[in-house]
């Protein structure tokens, strides 16, 4: 009896991965970006990061303490970190700070706690949020700071057209003069223009990429299937009509690159396996140069990505991972 054999419950071997780690490694991946955003914009970048965090993390709080009676303290997860983040990177730094609340309160409140917390939600929360808060506040949530010209204020910064707006005017027009305003792609990689406080320094999310990558918080597939998409269909675009810009600025304007990166890697509303993710990704890279071009709304990354969130359960029951112990091609 001495030499009895006691299996538990699987897993039998554990790698260390955690969900707590993994949250707070990608909050590590947004330092670059979010530094580079008070950077830009000063006070007011400050001001609506504090309050989209706090407020994220009180009313996950509360709707766990008082709705849904859960003893578990699920704040500590890092979710809510993450969900605020990611809600304010989305956002301008001029925006209203009450606006930041209730932005926070779809994101929780309803798009994760309502379908059951993490784990559950069928939208990324964040990019939810701000889908909901553009089809509320439309002139607050265009309303776009010009980056370095309100360090030192909040609501009253001055504010100009971003690349995007100024790509948008060129298709309509048909006129490709108008592409001579656009900023260098130096200045668009280092973060020199208006947007949306997380998505104006392309090199700051590159490092956090970089990061994530070595870290194996995410995978290459999602990221690059993205980006690539955009770069060669707009290169094909801009080779048949010089009026559609340059394939690097369109890869390196509005929130592709934080969408890419940070949005559509989502553990929950991602697919789980490369094929999945590839094709999960060049779905979100071809939505997203069909609304940009066609569409009324100059950014389309937004919408591509939370419409592909929608087809994540058939991709995930088209790409299943082979289970394991079968032989791939046997009889059967």
């Amino acid at each position: 009896m001495a030499n009895q054999l006691i299996v538990s419950l699987s897993p039998h071997v554990h790698g260390g991965d955690s969900v707590q780690r993994n949250m707070y490694g990608v909050v590590v991946a947004l330092i670059p970006a979010l530094l580079c955003s008070f950077y830009f914009f000063g006070i007011g970048a400050v001001l609506v990061t504090a309050v989209s965090v706090v407020s994220c993390l009180f009313i996950e709080w509360a709707v766990n303490r008082y709705l849904l009676k859960n003893p578990v303290l699920t704040i500590a997860d890092g979710s809510a970190v993450v969900t605020g983040l990611l809600l304010a990177f989305n956002l301008p730094s001029n925006i209203p700070l009450w606006m930041v609340v209730v932005g926070a309160l779809f994101a929780i409140g309803v798009v994760k706690m309502t379908f059951g917390g993490l784990g559950c939600n069928l939208f990324n929360p964040a990019l939810a949020a701000r889908a909901f808060m553009l089809i509320s506040f439309p002139v607050e949530m265009t309303t776009w700071p010009v980056a370095g010209h309100s360090f030192a204020v909040y609501a009253d910064a001055q504010t100009g057209a971003t690349p995007l707006a100024v790509m948008k005017d060129a298709i309509k027009t048909g006129d490709t003069s108008m592409l001579d305003k656009l900023p260098s792609a130096f200045d668009m990689l280092v973060g020199s223009t208006g947007g949306c406080m997380g998505e104006v320094c392309a090199l700051a999310l590159l490092l956090g990429l970089v990061y994530m990558l070595v870290r194996r918080i995410i995978t290459w597939h999602i990221p690059v299937s993205i980006i690539a998409t955009v770069f060669v269909v707009t290169g094909v675009m801009h080779q048949l009509n010089p009026v559609f810009a340059s394939p690097v600025l369109e890869v390196l304007s509005g929130g592709l690159m934080l969408g890419a990166v940070f949005m559509a890697t989502d553990y929950v509303t991602s697919p789980m396996t490369p094929k999945g993710q590839l094709i999960y990704g060049v779905a979100i890279g071809l939505l997203t140069v069909v609304i940009r071009t066609f569409g009324a709304y100059p950014e389309g990354m937004s919408f591509a990505i939370l419409i592909m969130n929608a087809f994540t359960p058939v991709i995930n029951s088209y790409c299943k991972p082979k289970r394991f112990g079968s032989v791939e091609g046997s009889a059967k």
